[in-house]
């Protein structure tokens, strides 16, 4: 079962657009507690919930090598019947690029990644050529700090377009194995809104709800597929977060569950 099938039927099974991020930070976990037993008891407590999980890198390469096996371990305890994304933002020339995704794919066994086009199709290429994985391009980020460079105008033969809609156009020039995606913030309802009217099968990881303050109203509106589906609403801190206590897998299950209903609610019927 390769990525996409692997979306559709968690998606379907669980009812679900949610995406989790499986972000530890020791600053806002219970203390005493382990970072993998953390995400284990997270995932327990939610893997009925979710149509995926998402796991930064960065959260677990600044704890070193216990990070990094706790990364691992991570993965290999989410069920497969849901996929996972690493989410890396690698994007580099093609020899380091292919060292990449082998990391990635063949080592911590993540279903699907994110990367930056900034190099161009060679530093893409390595991660697209892993045909059964997903591959999320970097398009219109969730930060504030996106607009110095993805809004610049640029030059094409018909009309100047913004250097995202650039990035989404090559992206589906590329998506020769139909396992490219792209990641468009909720916090930029109009670009995502013009993303998925331009580019209506792609599937689309949507991060900014919560705490960024993206409107999950037009997450959802905007970000679903013609069949309601193909967006991933990504959260992490609300839901793993919504408790420091003993009783921090309950709240993270309440917290998810409140959330997929939302999401549900604004889910339009196909």
């Amino acid at each position: 079962m390769n990525f996409l099938e692997k979306l559709s039927d968690a998606t379907e099974r669980n009812n679900s657009l949610l995406c989790i991020g499986l972000d530890p930070d020791p600053e806002l976990m219970p203390a005493k507690i382990g970072v993998f037993k953390f995400n284990k008891t997270i995932i327990d407590a939610t893997s009925d919930l979710v149509c995926a999980y998402k796991l930064n890198f960065a959260f677990y390469e600044a704890l070193g090598h216990e990070g990094l096996e706790a990364m691992k371990h991570t993965v290999k305890h989410i069920p497969d019947n849901i996929p996972v994304i690493g989410d890396a933002k690698r994007g580099d020339i093609d020899n380091t690029a292919r060292a990449y995704a082998k990391a990635i794919f063949d080592i911590f066994n993540f279903d699907a990644t994110t990367i930056s086009p900034y190099l161009g199709f060679d530093s893409v290429e390595p991660f697209i050529e892993h045909w059964d994985r997903g591959v999320f391009i970097l398009c219109r980020t969730s930060n504030p700090s996106a607009v110095d460079f993805q809004n610049l105008p640029l030059k094409t033969k018909r009309k100047n377009l913004p250097l995202f809609e650039i990035v989404a156009l090559r992206a589906a020039k590329w998506n020769k194995h139909g396992n490219i995606g792209l990641v468009v913030g909720a916090t930029y309802p109009e670009e995502l809104k013009l993303i998925r009217q331009n580019h209506p099968d792609m599937p689309l990881l949507i991060p900014g709800i919560g705490a960024q303050g993206g409107d999950l109203a037009s997450a959802v509106g905007y970000g679903v597929d013609k069949r309601g589906r193909n967006a991933l609403i990504s959260s992490s801190r609300q839901i793993i977060y919504a408790s420091k206590e003993r009783d921090f897998a309950e709240a993270a299950r309440q917290a998810a569950s409140s959330l997929r209903e939302q999401i549900n609610h604004y889910r339009p019927t196909p």
